[in-house]
């Protein structure tokens, strides 16, 4: 289902879709993220990776949560946002032979990938609420917490050590 097809014709399609598409970027950040820990060197960097990892597996347990309340199976929707920004950081990494500039490029792409999570989270927070699926929007509120979290963790390394060392 595309965004904006015909699929999509009322507010539940596009929440629903909104839904899937957020599993499925869960899934293919828990997919990239082992690379990612294998290439970072900064200690904090590969840590904060490391327990995002974790973060990310509790995420998508949540999300299939929300699927159950909803009565719907848990599914994925591709995402090319997601794609794309793994994609790049792919081909970027592989671009980098210093070690302190691929951190900082890592540090870069892990925060365009929670970016893309938190603008998710809070989109479907907002539609839960809207909706009267109030359970929903409090296990997704854990989510964009632990999101919001990570993109300051993220910040922090970067503009404390990493961005420095390049």
């Amino acid at each position: 289902m595309a965004l904006f097809s015909k699929d999509i014709q009322t507010m539940d399609d596009l929440y629903l879709h909104t839904l899937e598409d957020i599993y499925y970027a869960e899934q293919q950040i828990e997919k990239a993220l082992p690379q990612m820990i294998d290439k970072a060197s900064a200690g904090p960097l590969h840590d904060g990776f490391q327990s995002h990892l974790q973060e990310t597996r509790g995420h998508i347990e949540r999300l299939e949560e929300v699927f159950r309340l909803l009565g719907e199976e848990p599914k994925g929707a591709t995402c090319p946002a997601i794609d794309g920004i793994i994609k790049e950081s792919n081909q970027i990494s592989k671009e980098i032979s210093d070690s302190s500039v691929l951190d900082a490029a890592l540090a870069a792409a892990g925060q365009a990938v929670e970016h893309y999570e938190i603008t998710r989270y809070g989109t479907l927070i907002a539609w839960s609420l809207e909706m009267g699926h109030d359970g929903c929007a409090d296990i997704l509120q854990r989510s964009l917490t632990e999101e919001k979290a990570a993109d300051e963790k993220l910040t922090q390394i970067a503009e404390q050590r990493l961005n420095k060392a390049a």
